[in-house]
């Protein structure tokens, strides 16, 4: 039997295993903005009727996220496990440490699996498909532009796909690839649980020609995404105002968390809405900050680098809390 694919936000776990009531803890495992989008009531209608894709939430996501054409899902995990099943079996290529999802994915699929060394730069001649975070979860790692399309043309001559997870992009924008999904060969995933902190209502959009989102449609089925579901994300990309205050908020958190744990001694690297640290330290660190009730993500297995990540504080009671316990550890 294969492991268990791991996930931060596993908060029930760590309360039992450290005998700490659930309330008590602060939960810096997720990337998740702390401080989310505050949704408007929901209409009385959103739960009783069923969702009808006419609704306007597609054209809300293309326009938001600049894309020619977006599908509704249910979260970008949906789309994750239903990709590779639309592809021609080959050889897709993974970071060795990225989301644990991808691999599995295409295995089940009947796909081999080749590590991807991102930092070359260079895509080998044996890849077909190649699925990579951008930035990378966990390790922030981020990719030009003018690498990844250059990587786009080389899959599409082999009849092959890139996929772009940009599950963390909102807060660089620029970054974002999805302009360029009209192209064959090119799929962009997004979700609103990250950066608008919405990750229970499970909503992400596939950005790609009519041809996968068709084919991706048929494979998911009707209704996808709920009525509250959609209404809370419409709302939240109507909302430029906090969309902007809130890009501006997590660059200083996060350069804020980046310095606060490099100051403890450690290496770090960064996006908006976590760090990354690579050191054997790793799970004498998590538990001794779970001893004191911080959660954090713990990446331990062979072949990963040992390393641990944390999100942002969402007050500055917790961010005190945090520099108290590392203050600790360290002392």
């Amino acid at each position: 039997m294969a492991d268990p694919i791991l996930h931060g936000g596993n908060l029930r776990e760590a309360a039992h295993r450290y005998a700490i009531p659930l309330d008590d803890w602060l939960d810096l495992s997720t990337g998740i903005n702390p401080r989310g989008y505050p949704v408007p009531p929901v209409p009385p209608d959103a739960w009783r009727r069923l969702p009808e894709d006419d609704d306007g939430l597609a054209d809300a996501a293309a326009r938001y996220y600049g894309a020619p054409l977006a599908l509704p899902v249910a979260g970008s995990q949906a789309a994750i496990r239903a990709l590779p099943f639309l592809l021609k079996r080959g050889v897709a290529g993974v970071a060795p440490l990225a989301y644990g999802e991808y691999a599995p994915a295409f295995v089940r699929a009947g796909h081999s699996i080749q590590a991807l060394d991102t930092a070359s730069g260079e895509l080998p001649a044996t890849l077909d498909h190649v699925i990579i975070g951008n930035p990378n979860n966990p390790t922030a790692d981020c990719l030009s532009r003018e690498t990844l399309m250059r990587w786009h043309a080389q899959l599409a001559s082999r009849g092959g796909m890139l996929i772009v997870d940009e599950a963390f992009a909102d807060a660089d924008p620029d970054a974002s690839l999805a302009a360029e999904t009209a192209r064959g060969g090119l799929v962009v995933l997004r979700s609103v649980g990250k950066f608008f902190g919405l990750a229970g209502i499970r909503a992400g959009f596939v950005l790609a020609a009519p041809a996968v989102t068709d084919a991706l449609r048929d494979a998911l089925g009707a209704w996808t995404v709920g009525g509250p579901a959609r209404h809370a994300t419409m709302a939240a990309f109507a909302d430029r105002a906090w969309q902007q205050d809130t890009r501006e908020r997590l660059r200083r958190d996060g350069a804020r968390l980046a310095e606060l744990i490099a100051r403890h001694g450690f290496d770090v690297r960064a996006t908006p809405l976590f760090t990354w640290t690579p050191t054997p330290r790793a799970p004498s660190l998590q538990h001794e900050l779970a001893t004191r009730g911080i959660w954090t993500r713990l990446f331990d297995r062979p072949g990963m680098t040992t390393s641990l990540r944390i999100g942002l504080p969402g007050s500055e009671g917790d961010w005190a809390r945090l520099e108290r316990a590392l203050a600790e550890i360290g002392a």
